[in-house]
């Protein structure tokens, strides 16, 4: 299962990638592979407050409906519009073409790097 170096991850399975000031946001590999085949992505919209653990997002699939959390505060910046034509992105790309939203942030909160993500990931088997 892929866990990239240069991300840091949530305990509910969200990735960032640190650019400036502004996390793009996605889910990861496990949990995509979690979901099954994904069909639908209600993403927020530009402007909108993000608060740390706060839902963000909902994702579908054919097994379940989820929650994306908000891996940190800040105002949403972008969001990936391929998503809505192409939601299977998140499962064929999930680090890559299957990003969700960017937020700005002017605080980083201590998240796990790929080794801890690891490490939970192999703790909750």
């Amino acid at each position: 299962m892929s866990v990239p170096a240069e991300l840091l991850y949530t305990t509910s399975h969200e990735w960032i990638r640190v650019e400036g000031d502004v996390a793009t946001c996605g889910i990861t590999h496990h949990a995509q592979d979690q979901l099954g085949d994904v069909v639908y992505v209600d993403m927020p919209e530009e402007g909108d407050e993000a608060e740390p653990g706060e839902g963000l997002a909902e994702i579908e699939s054919v097994k379940a409906v989820s929650d994306i959390y908000a891996p940190i505060s800040g105002e949403v910046t972008g969001v990936n519009e391929d998503i809505e034509d192409t939601p299977e992105l998140v499962n064929k790309d999930p680090y890559g073409a299957g990003w969700l939203f960017k937020i700005r942030f002017s605080e980083l909160p201590e998240l796990m790097d790929a080794a801890a993500y690891q490490a939970h990931l192999a703790a909750s088997e």
